[in-house]
């Protein structure tokens, strides 16, 4: 028969998350085998947390109140729970890591253990050439690496690593007290191996134990084709090295690019202004235009109006994730010249007369 895991902690089925953890702290405070000697009490806690396990979780929760799914079919729905964060704040004398481990079994104790080395971050600017075509860089970075003496263990020899004397390899002290409402149980980590259970002898003289040591390494960084502003490289293994032979961390590269001369960049599409003569736009021809990869032709129809755009396909920048390219927006600009000969102005002045309009070329002839 499934249990009503509400009614255990005898709270309504609209419960918050805060009244669920009301209700549990001053029903464990009550039923707790450190402070509750009388029969039964050790199986009501047992059935406390695991009502309060299962409700605190959102996704356990849901399940539950559809299809009322008990403890059983969660696979011990308390198993990996955090009830030393569900408790904080609490003041009721006992540690709840502690609690868990030896009332349901040492998975519940989270043992500290060697930490994960540290992610590092590198800003990396490029041009916009590097961009289009990719590129290799080489940086240098300080960092932890695994100190080369002891292998990262931190000691002197493998057999200089010894169980904790203090806490037996638990990481944790025990200590009891007799208080005017019992017996109370507190537990605290262990000072001598820091929580690891594990205890140096002798040192490492290299790294004073620390298992790693501070270097400066260059790393060759490959920016792919398409990267751009903000384009974020992780690599893995880069990081910083993890204590005591923990996991080392990565490194993520952050991709800023520089300004460019003639080229404007919007996404993976490129735009560049270029100026062409009057002849050009009035009788039609080809222009060279420059592209990131050398020089291209572009043809300019007769009667192309100034500020026109041309889309130039395939111009641009690849793209970063998938095949094909962005395009090549030019925008051309009528190029008014400064200085005529007096053969030009009177062609000129011949073409104005011919074609029966002023404006454009009064104001070269002026």
């Amino acid at each position: 028969m499934a249990k009503d895991y509400y009614q255990i902690l005898g709270v309504g089925r609209n419960a918050t998350k805060e009244e669920i953890k009301k209700a549990y702290k001053n029903l464990a405070k009550k039923y707790h085998p450190d402070l509750n000697k009388q029969e039964g009490s050790a199986e009501k806690f047992k059935e406390l947390s695991e009502a309060a396990a299962v409700l605190a979780d959102d996704e356990k929760r849901s399940q539950y109140d559809k299809h009322g799914t008990t403890a059983d079919q969660f696979g011990q729905g308390f198993q990996g729970f955090d009830f030393s964060d569900f408790m904080r704040g609490s003041d009721f004398g006992f540690d709840f890591d502690s609690v868990f481990e030896s009332f349901f079994g040492g998975g519940f104790r989270r043992g500290r253990g060697p930490s994960r080395g540290s992610d590092l971050r590198y800003d990396l600017e490029i041009t916009l050439e590097e961009a289009y075509k990719g590129t290799a860089k080489n940086i240098t970075i300080p960092r932890l690496e695994k100190c080369e003496k002891c292998n990262g263990l931190g000691a002197e020899k493998e057999s200089d690593i010894v169980r904790c004397p203090d806490c037996n390899g638990s990481g944790v002290v025990r200590r009891t007290q007799r208080t005017p409402f019992g017996i109370i149980a507190t537990t605290t980590t262990c000072r001598k191996c820091h929580g690891q259970g594990n205890y140096i002898k002798s040192p490492c003289q290299e790294c004073n134990g620390n298992g790693v040591a501070r270097k400066t390494r260059k790393i060759e960084i490959k920016i792919p084709a398409g990267a751009e502003q903000g384009t974020n490289l992780r690599i893995k293994g880069e990081g910083e090295a993890g204590e005591k032979g923990a996991e080392t961390g990565d490194l993520y590269v952050i991709v800023h690019m520089k300004g460019h001369d003639v080229f404007e960049r919007h996404g993976d599409d490129l735009y560049i202004k270029i100026d062409i003569p009057f002849s050009i736009v009035a009788l039609g021809g080809e222009v060279e235009v420059p592209t990131l990869d050398g020089k291209a032709k572009l043809k300019i129809p007769s009667g192309t109006q100034s500020n026109t755009i041309f889309r130039m396909k395939g111009k641009g920048i690849p793209y970063l994730h998938g095949y094909g390219q962005g395009n090549e927006n030019v925008e051309v600009v009528v190029e008014v010249p400064t200085k005529l000969s007096k053969k030009q102005k009177e062609l000129l002045k011949e073409f104005e007369k011919e074609s029966g309009r002023k404006g454009f070329f009064k104001r070269i002839l002026e």
